[in-house]
């Protein structure tokens, strides 16, 4: 295929030719026949040059935090029984808008050729990168002929995790107990509560073989402290409430969340006022799949904060509730949160500054929280880790005993 040097080389050449027949002079007619020929020659000398190329790309690691880095390894195979001719390897990256760009040197048969590159991860997501293009010009730049060497690949950005204490568990007692059938089960962290099927990374010392061997299927005996109810995050998406700054934010603070209480081994929920339900469960495995959710989360038109809070009232799963959101919040939204305290233990607000919120007493900006809630009231110009620290650690702090902590080997990033 002609670029776009072969594109107006042509054009020239017809451009020239008009002239001669005008003028009368053949010395334009023969530049317009070189030019055209020229052209044509470049294309066809792309095109049988052609040679199958087989390519493989390998992320390491496949998925990272924002922030954090990812090394991209090419490998190209020539398989063909000829040398391979000077191609330029192309792999594009965000829809195209960004792109790796290599010159692939001539490959004997059965060569290999190497190349790395380092990811940028700025920006949370989950991104397309490829596929792989090997293209061929000639020595001109007037003709290109191009070829898919390798599949494109998905490289997922989580949102930023910072380092957090693990939410407050809620302890026997709390009034959710009378609708939670768990609170019933025993008392002890080691109580065995139900089996689940395995993760990757789960101690395999708690597989229940006699129930492997019936299902087929590897299943994991679950041991929580399930009269502690474990933790829900809730995740306001609203347009009204967010702006593309603040979800970066609000995010990330889920991210947290859900990231210190699945290390400490507690089952984990994650909810969405866009519908988004993970489903309670512990390990390595669910807490990849709350972040990648994370990872796509947009800011909705739609969606009901009032329709989640009802979801997460009639299920009644107790346990910890940390609900995430801005300053922009209605009284309203923040009275239907303060209901859920007679189905959860405690509940943590996390009130983010809303855009152009900058020197207003959050307070005022919020209106004054209802009900017996933690607010953990974030600025912009505080890190959301050390206000969650200091507001966390001081509500607490009344409760001496310590929350066991629980292997969960290979969640770590």
């Amino acid at each position: 295929m002609p670029t776009k040097r072969g594109w107006m080389l042509a054009g020239s050449s017809v451009v020239l030719a008009l002239i001669g027949r005008l003028l009368g002079l053949v010395e334009l007619y023969v530049l317009a026949t070189a030019a055209a020929v020229l052209v044509m020659v470049a294309a066809v000398w792309v095109r049988r040059g052609r040679c199958q190329m087989v390519g493989t790309r390998s992320l390491h690691p496949p998925r990272v935090h924002a922030g954090q880095p990812c090394r991209v390894e090419l490998t190209v195979r020539n398989p063909s029984g000829r040398r391979s001719p000077l191609m330029w390897a192309r792999d594009p990256f965000d829809g195209g808008r960004r792109s790796a760009r290599f010159l692939l040197a001539p490959l004997d048969p059965a060569e290999v050729a190497r190349a790395a590159y380092r990811l940028p991860s700025e920006r949370r997501g989950i991104f397309t990168l490829g596929p792989l293009q090997l293209e061929r010009r000639d020595p001109f730049g007037l003709a290109t002929s191009s070829a898919t060497a390798a599949a494109p690949t998905r490289f997922t950005v989580y949102p930023q995790v910072d380092p957090i204490t693990c939410p407050p568990p809620a302890r026997g007692g709390h009034q959710s107990g009378a609708g939670d059938p768990r609170s019933f089960l025993g008392q002890r962290g080691e109580d065995f509560y139900t089996l689940r099927s395995y993760d990757e990374g789960d101690d395999l010392r708690r597989v229940h073989w006699p129930a492997t061997a019936r299902s087929g299927d590897l299943l994991i005996r679950q041991e929580e402290a399930l009269w502690q109810g474990g933790v829900t995050v809730a995740v306001d998406l609203r347009r009204t409430v967010q702006s593309p700054s603040s979800l970066e934010r609000a995010l990330s603070a889920a991210a947290s969340v859900v990231s210190a209480a699945s290390l400490q081994g507690s089952p984990v929920r994650l909810v969405t006022s866009a519908g988004v339900d993970s489903g309670t469960r512990s390990g390595p495995g669910h807490l990849d799949t709350m972040l990648t959710r994370l990872a796509e989360a947009a800011i909705t038109q739609s969606g009901d904060l009032a329709r989640t809070v009802t979801m997460l009232a009639d299920q009644r799963t107790g346990g910890s509730l940390v609900v995430v959101t801005t300053t922009s919040a209605s009284r309203t939204d923040l009275g239907e949160v303060a209901q859920l305290r007679r189905w959860f233990g405690p509940i943590i607000l996390v009130l983010l500054e809303a855009d152009g919120a900058s020197g207003k007493r959050l307070p005022e900006a919020a209106g004054p929280v209802p009900g017996d809630l933690t607010t953990v009231r974030v600025s912009t110009k505080v890190p959301f880790a050390v206000t969650w620290a200091q507001t966390v650690s001081r509500n607490t702090r009344s409760d001496p005993r310590p929350v066991r902590a629980r292997g969960s080997a290979g969640a770590q990033r």
